[in-house]
């Protein structure tokens, strides 16, 4: 973070500086992990349901911290707000009002953002200081979160916005206002919230209604839903996609036998060769709004697609390949689920197989309301229809998944229900063979338990 005194902070916030000098400065980042901190730094006390920050007030001064965010008075220099989570929002807006020359990317999608948000945050660290940290900082405490990371050096912040509803991406516009925004698609995450596919993007279009008119729309000109965006901004429009109406373009796309994506990247009239080390055809998708990004950041075609042929997992359980010392390949893709990511998923499987068994592990698909059935019996009718050879289901709640696959005539593979990791784990380590590809993924509920199984001990996280 900026520098700010107590006295900014309590202006800034609406609250009231105790036990410390009003001049007193915060120099370093703010954490609420009082582990996190660093000398100089702000703590801010949330009181959860398990866990008290204000607790914890002492121990983050003793590590450093200038002064503590809370509610109450902890007996350590600080300030005293209303409501911590607001005044962490007040304090972010106020930093990127006071930041000159820089730069702010929002991004949303229904699935691929966190991937997406570390690609445009690697190619954007060659043109100068970015924040794009690891994960998915994405709600009302993690955007502000993220957005206090930039200091006066920052050129660049990226910031992956969620939404659970409508309101809520315009929420985190206003507390820090992009100028470049990507949407990368519309689909089935969230629909218990959102209703349908079509609330879902009247939610994400709000992202391109908040951008100024000299700024940048990044569209995936593919999705029809998020096409339709262009009609909701008053900033400049840049498709994306394998049509022939995107400004920034994919054609001739090729897999190799690991599922490695290679195309030709085209941009006004300029073309360069991609191929990337990351796995999966919809990574096709995803670094192309990342070269848009580039792109109107002033990157040339060349050094973009250069780039994009290094780029690599940042964060977790997304899209993570490795190979076993018995030969085979793992995809841990763990991190949450959707029916979109795990279409993609499945997809990128089929496509590593290469005559190898497959084996796809999936859980429960949260938050798809009254969809929830139809949504996890379409997957488990795509594993089929991809010629998945065996579908391991987590647990009965999603029992759909087995059933849609059971539903696809002549398919040659089987589908089983078990009734949690334990028991994935223990199937597999009794029928694995060397060269079986294996795809775990689910909406979280510990189905990294699975994949950490089959992970080499030196490699786990």
């Amino acid at each position: 973070m900026i520098r700010l005194t107590l006295a900014e902070i309590a202006e800034i916030t609406g609250g009231q500086v105790l036990n410390a000098e009003p001049e007193v400065a915060v120099t370093g980042g703010v954490e609420y992990d009082s582990r996190k901190i660093c000398p100089g730094g702000l703590f801010v006390a949330f009181e959860g349901e398990k866990v008290d920050g204000h607790e914890y007030a002492g121990t983050a001064i003793a590590a450093g911290a200038a002064a503590v965010l809370s509610t109450r008075d902890t007996g350590q220099p600080g300030v005293v707000v209303a409501e911590p989570l607001a005044a962490l929002a007040a304090l972010a807006h106020a930093v990127v009002a006071r930041l000159d020359g820089l730069t702010v990317v929002g991004l949303t999608g229904s699935s691929g953002k966190t991937t997406t948000k570390d690609y445009i945050g690697q190619l954007l660290a060659r043109l100068g200081p970015t924040v794009a940290p690891a994960g998915s900082l994405n709600n009302e405490l993690g955007f502000p979160y993220t957005v206090l990371q930039a200091t006066t050096e920052t050129r660049f912040l990226v910031l992956e916005m969620g939404a659970r509803g409508v309101g809520h991406i315009r929420y985190l516009t206003g507390i820090a206002r992009p100028s470049i925004g990507v949407v990368l698609n519309v689909g089935a995450a969230h629909l218990g919230e959102f209703g349908s596919v079509e609330g879902t993007a009247r939610a994400k279009g709000e992202l391109v209604e908040a951008l100024p008119a000299d700024g940048v729309a990044v569209l995936n000109a593919d999705d029809p839903l998020v096409a339709a965006m262009a009609s909701r901004t008053d900033a400049r429009v840049l498709y994306t996609g394998e049509s022939p109406e995107s400004g920034v373009r994919a054609t001739e796309i090729s897999l190799d036998p690991a599922g490695r994506a290679s195309y030709t990247l085209s941009f006004e009239g300029r073309t360069a060769k991609v191929t990337l080390v990351v796995a999966g055809r919809h990574q096709v998708a995803n670094t192309l709004a990342a070269a848009a990004v580039a792109l109107s950041a002033g990157m040339p075609v060349d050094q973009v697609a250069a780039a994009l042929g290094e780029v690599g997992v940042v964060s977790t359980r997304r899209m993570d390949v490795f190979t076993r010392p018995d030969g085979g390949t793992v995809i841990d893709d763990t991190y949450n689920a959707n029916p979109s990511s795990m279409a993609a998923a499945l997809h990128a499987l089929a496509a590593m197989a290469g005559g190898r068994r497959t084996t796809a592990v999936l859980g429960y698909m949260a938050e798809l309301g009254e969809h929830e059935r139809s949504g996890h019996e379409e997957v488990g009718r795509l594993a089929a229809e991809l010629g998945v050879n065996r579908l391991i289901v987590v647990s009965a709640e999603a029992a759909a998944l087995a059933d849609g696959a059971h539903t696809v005539e002549g398919w040659k593979g089987r589908a089983v229900v078990v009734p949690d990791q334990a028991s994935a784990i223990e199937l597999l380590a009794g029928d694995l063979n060397g060269g079986d590809v294996v795809l775990v993924k689910g909406s979280r509920y510990r189905t990294w338990d699975v994949v950490d199984s089959l992970r080499p001990e030196e490699v786990r996280p």
